[in-house]
């Protein structure tokens, strides 16, 4: 190659800089990472390329036969390490954004992730798109020589830095496509110039990389290189697919399952999927890029964005290997593609299943995988009718049961365990499991131990007002909607006082519903409380709270009932004091604490504020006078 042009320097972002301070400085006791980085980073190149080569309608004019690798080399004398591959390259502009400012490859998010547990660290690198920075761990400078596929040798770039703030660009002639990385090591690294040290870390961390990495001058390929999917699984230990896993997502955990199967028949496929252990830090980022690609006949196509499996099981990673898709095949004929429908419905099926044998036979590595994606396969029971029985068997609850916050209730545990005379299950709304756990409406329910699940996540009100209406014949019912019914568990002793608690408090009832006219759409004697003197409910025939919250900012349903409980003292001394005139005051008093119990949005604070303190001042000049006049009676 030859220098065409003068090197144009540029100052490092600031994030930047802390990438490569850290990697200098921080993750030095696992320097082996470095290589792993490369070779996964030049495997992907050639994947990329192989792509490109079979979905443009023209070839690019770069050599068309030779054959894909990735050799690494090293030179004593000269201190160095190189890696380079025949893959997609780089022009100037993609090197400015993925390796100058580090726009594109999730430097902040990996600044935020970072534990200072060095291990966690290192594992974190390859997530988040800044492996090629950890050549900074062993090398005191790097250069970077690249030419992207179908642009002229003439549009050669070279990249170069100490990782000290500032980086150079130059355009060079490169007759080949691809990229070089030559790493000028740092005193003291000369182990790793050793053809033993160099082919024991490849094997270590990058044997299941489909290309050939070739070592030195040695023609042969130092792994295995050939995809670990096609494979006959009972060559494969399960060691081999950890390897894989780690070499496929870039996690250096483990993965918690997985599934491998060919099919065979009308249609023929293998699947490769894995349950990460963790949830990645784009979990609920609506753009992110599904973690499973599609192969046909071995050869990298895409990454799949919702083809080959739906959204709720965006967290799976791994491979589908077709051998009936054409090696050109686009997003649009995938979306009409029958072969594509049948391996989608399949791979669901599959993985539906794995989840069900980890919840039968390894119920503590299925609690840990609920923990960490049970939020997203909750959605499956709204988007995926034709799964939707699979997927509510599956379905992890905390209720009133639960000695913790995790969820381990199924609702098969529910009803196996409902009451003699239940017909219904009983679940409690709320934005947080605490709201839940602490809601009045739960007060009867307590009493009568009754079980009641408590839903505290987002996507627990489009499961339970949607979809989710019945389970094995019991519907679901809101503990906060309509009137309390308690079925069979109810005995005539208290129907009997409710109808004549109604009576008794009937003239309270509409004074109160006067004084909170736009406010309260009714207001009623309630049967749910024991211990609180009023709560809000919803109507029977609407959505429950959070759902309106959503709706309405406020949290309240949209025709609020106040329901007042007839054994509590404050209440009781209201229906005693016919003609009390601050009971305007109290109507609103006890409105706004229930929207506040609701963990719902009072409307006017201020004024609920004034109230409270305004009544507090008169009941005590009330106790004062009380005792004035008893001492002067004395």
């Amino acid at each position: 190659m030859t220098l065409t042009s003068g090197a144009e320097t540029y100052s490092f972002q600031a994030e930047a800089a802390q990438i490569l301070h850290l990697m200098a400085h921080s993750l030095y006791s696992n320097k082996e990472i470095f290589l792993r980085e490369l070779i996964s980073n030049a495997s992907d190149a050639i994947d990329r390329l192989r792509f490109e080569r079979y979905s443009a309608p023209e070839p690019a004019g770069d050599e068309q036969d030779e054959a894909p690798r990735i050799h690494v080399t090293f030179d004593k004398d000269a201190g160095t390490i190189t890696i380079a591959d025949n893959g997609i390259g780089m022009s100037r502009q993609e090197v400015m954004e993925n390796i100058g400012t580090i726009a594109r490859s999730g430097t902040a998010e990996f600044l935020r992730a970072l534990t200072g547990d060095k291990r966690r660290d290192v594992e974190l690198i390859g997530q988040f798109g800044v492996g090629f920075y950890s050549a900074f761990v062993v090398a005191e400078r790097v250069v970077l020589t690249t030419r992207r596929s179908g642009l002229p040798s003439s549009e050669g770039v070279r990249w170069s830095s100490d990782g000290k703030g500032e980086y150079a660009l130059e355009a060079v002639e490169r007759a080949e496509h691809g990229t070089t990385i030559v790493l000028e090591l740092r005193e003291g690294e000369d182990e790793l110039l050793n053809e033993h040290r160099l082919r024991s870390i490849v094997q270590r961390y990058s044997d299941h990389i489909s290309q050939p990495i070739v070592l030195g001058q040695d023609e042969a390929a130092v792994n295995q290189a050939s995809a670990l999917w096609a494979r006959p699984k009972s060559e494969l230990t399960e060691q081999d697919y950890h390897s894989y896993y780690r070499h496929l997502t870039n996690d250096y955990s483990d993965p918690l399952a997985y599934v491998h199967t060919k099919v065979e028949g009308r249609y023929e496929y293998t699947l490769l999927l894995y349950v990460p252990s963790h949830a990645p830090h784009n979990l609920w980022v609506p753009e992110a890029r599904q973690g499973v690609r599609l192969h046909v006949r071995r050869v990298f196509i895409l990454e799949d964005t919702g083809q080959l499996l739906p959204n709720y099981l965006r967290f799976m990673r791994g491979v589908v290997d077709s051998a009936d898709l054409p090696l050109n095949v686009s997003r649009e004929i995938l979306q009409g593609s029958q072969a594509v429908d049948h391996i989608r419905s399949s791979a669901v099926k599959r993985v539906l299943r794995l989840f069900k044998e980890l919840a039968e036979s390894k119920p503590e590595q299925y609690a840990d995988f609920w923990k960490e994606f049970g939020g997203v396969l909750k959605q499956g029971v709204s988007d995926d009718p034709a799964h939707r029985a699979e997927i509510t068997e599956l379905l992890r609850f905390t209720s009133t049961r639960s000695a913790s916050q995790d969820a381990d209730v199924s609702l098969s545990d529910y009803v196996g365990r409902m009451k003699e005379g239940q017909d219904k299950i009983y679940y409690a709304l709320a934005p947080s499991h605490d709201a839940a756990a602490a809601s009045p409406h739960l007060e009867a329910f307590r009493a009568k131990d009754i079980e009641v699940l408590l839903l505290g996540e987002a996507v627990d009100n489009f499961v339970v007002s949607g979809p989710l209406r019945e389970y094995r014949g019991k519907r679901l019912q809101s503990v906060a909607q309509g009137p309390a019914d308690f079925g069979e568990l109810a005995d005539e002793g208290e129907k009997e006082a409710a109808d004549q608690a109604g009576s008794d408090y009937a003239t309270l009832l509409g004074r109160l519903k006067a004084h909170l006219a736009g406010k309260a759409w009714d207001v009623r004697v309630s049967s749910r409380l024991t211990t609180s003197p009023a709560c809000i409910v919803a109507d029977g025939v609407e959505t429950d709270f959070t759902v309106m919250q959503r709706m309405r900012g406020s949290g309240l349903p949209h025709q609020p009932i106040l329901e007042i409980n007839p054994h509590h003292p404050l209440v009781e001394r209201l229906n005693r004091e016919e003609e009390d005139p601050r009971l305007r005051d109290w109507a609103h008093i006890l409105f706004d604490q229930s929207v506040l119990a609701a963990a719902a949005q009072i409307e006017e604070p201020t004024a609920f504020v004034a109230r409270l303190n305004e009544l507090l001042t008169s009941l005590t000049a009330d106790a004062s006078d009380a005792s004035e006049t008893a001492e002067t009676a004395g």
